[in-house]
């Protein structure tokens, strides 16, 4: 899957979204982030790009520091804005926020379209190549731009093949960084059961001790879950309930699935 049309698309709505935000005399609140404004949404995506420009572009092995004030690169009317960490935002969606923004969001494009995916660099997770960062930016665009949405009127889906490819991320990614940050309890052998209704993506997940174990063979689960790739997505990432899947098997089951995997 050729990621960066995604990631320019989840973009170029996320702005949109937050230009209509702009217009109102305070900043929304974002419902599926309620300690967040929309002014909060914005800042955090855009710091979150030049955070990961700065890492592909200077070939880093090493975190750089996360709150550098040459970093933010913030315009002069944002000079005493409070940014990542300081939430909620009041008042209304600065428009040279969203200038900021969007100059971010194409600089990291331009750096992914220009860095080969294998490129070694610093992540959080055990691949440590710019190509990560493309898939872990085109997914949480993805994410954010159904938040913005979802604040300023009604959210769309995220495209099906971008959302199973995210679905198996959150197995393979997110579940092994989750416990490790979260400290989950260990597994005692639970399996769920993900269905994709509008494609093929079938995957089955056991949590053994600390290890989070993946197939895609079909293999039953103690429940069962079906629903678009893009209701999956959402549903594994804390955006939209249980109640918009088709669940069967062992229904209370399925809230042990966030004991084992906290939301960050």
């Amino acid at each position: 899957m050729d990621l960066l049309p995604h990631f320019r698309r989840e973009i170029l709505a996320f702005e949109t979204a937050a230009r209509t935000a702009a217009k109102a005399a305070t900043a929304p609140v974002v419902p599926s982030c309620p300690a967040w404004s929309m002014s909060d949404l914005v800042g955090h995506l855009g710091w979150v790009h030049r955070f990961v420009a700065r890492i592909i572009t200077e070939r880093l092995r090493q975190p750089p520091e996360a709150l550098d004030p040459e970093l933010m690169g913030l315009p002069e009317d944002l000079r005493d804005w409070q940014g990542p960490g300081h939430e909620p935002t009041t008042g209304p969606v600065p428009p040279s926020l969203i200038e900021w923004f969007g100059e971010g969001a194409f600089a990291l494009e331009s750096v992914f379209r220009k860095t080969p995916p294998d490129e070694r660099v610093w992540t959080w997770a055990p691949e440590q190549t710019a190509g990560f960062w493309l898939r872990m930016q085109t997914i949480e665009a993805a994410v954010h731009r159904w938040d913005a949405e979802g604040a300023v009127g009604t959210a769309q889906p995220v495209a099906a093949e971008l959302a199973a490819d995210a679905v198996e991320q959150t197995f393979t990614v997110m579940a092994p960084a989750r416990r490790m940050v979260r400290q989950a309890p260990p597994g005692a052998g639970e399996r769920f059961r993900f269905r994709q209704s509008d494609g093929l993506g079938d995957w089955t997940v056991r949590f053994d001790g600390d290890e989070v174990v993946l197939t895609r063979d079909g293999t039953p689960g103690d429940v069962e879950v079906s629903g678009t790739a893009s209701d999956l997505m959402l549903f594994l990432w804390g955006r939209i309930p249980a109640g918009r899947l088709q669940v069967t098997g062992e229904r209370d089951r399925l809230d042990r699935y966030f004991a084992l995997v906290p939301p960050l």
